[in-house]
């Protein structure tokens, strides 16, 4: 086996993701500025409600620039990766997506995660897939994103360290 092998986690193979398992995962993230304007511009997301800082005042959403959703969504995501993916081999996929509420410059993300689904891989017998539920949370406790996850990953049995 390769020393990468050594590098990850050991509570983060297949075997370990049975379904109905919760986490809270350990780090969060504020979204400023920079994160949202350089995605928002990037792919051309011309909303005022990411450009424009005086459009959304006095309004239900609140005041100040909303955060572009692929952003939320990327930082939710990216927030849960350390614990379900890091013994991934691929993504299979990402849908159910949903963005529950608004997100600002300056608030914070907290990710958590649901197993939703394990099973063994169709193609290999060295991995299973693993349907995740992740959502974020800003830091009042309102859900503010949520997805499903499909991942391929390594069996124990086959890729950890002996």
């Amino acid at each position: 086996m390769s020393g990468l092998s050594a590098l990850t986690g050991s509570n983060n193979y297949f075997e370990d993701f049975a379904v109905g398992r919760r986490m809270r995962h350990a780090r969060s993230a504020t979204v400023d500025e920079v994160e949202n304007n350089y995605i928002s511009k990037q792919v051309m997301n011309t909303a005022q409600t990411h450009w424009n800082e005086q459009y959304l005042a006095g309004s239900p959403l609140g005041d100040g620039r909303l955060v572009f959703g692929l952003v939320t969504g990327s930082v939710t995501v990216g927030l849960a990766s350390q614990d379900t993916s890091e013994n991934a081999l691929c993504e299979l996929g990402l849908d159910a997506v949903r963005f529950k509420g608004p997100l600002h410059h300056g608030d914070t993300i907290t990710a958590y995660t649901e197993v939703l689904e394990a099973a063994d891989s169709p193609d290999r017998d060295d991995a299973g897939i693993v349907r995740f539920k992740h959502w974020g949370r800003n830091q009042h406790g309102e859900v503010v994103c949520e997805a499903e996850r499909l991942v391929l990953i390594k069996r124990r049995s086959h890729w950890a360290q002996r």
